[in-house]
């Protein structure tokens, strides 16, 4: 069943974000606020945000399994999904909270969101849209999930060199990300080339077999989506290749 709409966010007040800000400071990125730099606290904010995800996240994993819902699953090969802090801030309602904590630290809030990456997953009509229905889906509170690829360079970044367009890697992961959780024990083996070979068992029984393969690890990457002004939180899961 969708959830029901609420106006006010689990942890909104001033005091619990300043907190937790300086908390992430200090034992998640492992730095005080004298040598502290924007950077740090764009990923000490995100650590903010990202637990009041979780509470949310959590919560609405279990009711899909109390409930027994039936699921959605959107494969796409691309999720335009842009910047997740201010949207995740803005989608759980504390932007206001967020924006006086970061005014009595002494942090211009505007520069360190400017810090974080696109995440390069996608580009155009294709990976906005599929960006928009996970959004759409988060905010009618209906179980829907993203399926797609964690690529790890993107696109590419576009810049013009005597004239010309010259293509870069688009190295979003550079930093880090801090929306992601890694799920290591949610691998597959995926087989390209090789060949078939056929044979009979001891039956008859004729039987295929895959051999001589280029064999490619996936591995589970899961991204919490939250709706707007609601508390459901869905699931985009992306694959990345290892070795």
């Amino acid at each position: 069943m969708p959830a029901t709409r609420q106006n006010k966010p689990l942890n909104p007040s001033l005091d619990s974000v300043k907190q937790s800000m300086t908390n992430h400071l200090i034992f998640s990125i492992g730095k005080d606020t004298i040598t502290a730099t924007n950077r740090d606290w764009l990923f000490a904010l995100a650590e903010v945000v990202r637990e009041r995800l979780i509470e949310r996240w959590m919560e609405t994993m279990r009711r899909y399994y109390r409930n027994d819902a039936k699921r959605v699953y959107y494969l796409s090969m691309e999720f335009l999904i842009g910047r997740s802090l201010m949207n995740s801030v803005l989608n759980i309602g504390f932007l206001d909270e967020v924006r006086q904590a970061c005014i009595e630290e002494g942090i211009d809030l505007d520069k360190i969101t400017e810090l974080e990456f696109d995440a390069a997953l996608g580009n155009g009509g294709l990976g906005r849209l599929a960006a928009c229905f996970l959004d759409s889906m988060a905010t009618i509170g209906l179980p829907g999930y993203g399926m797609g690829i964690r690529y790890e360079y993107g696109m590419f970044n576009q810049k013009i060199e005597n004239g010309r367009q010259v293509e870069h890697p688009d190295n979003w992961l550079r930093y880090g990300n801090p929306w992601e959780f890694p799920r290591p024990e949610v691998l597959y083996p995926v087989k390209f080339y090789g060949r078939v070979v056929h044979y009979s068992n001891e039956d008859g029984n004729l039987h295929h077999h895959w051999i001589d393969t280029e064999d490619v690890m996936a591995m589970a990457y899961d991204t919490p989506t939250p709706g707007y002004g609601i508390n459901t939180v869905n699931n985009m899961r992306l694959w990345s290749a290892k070795a």
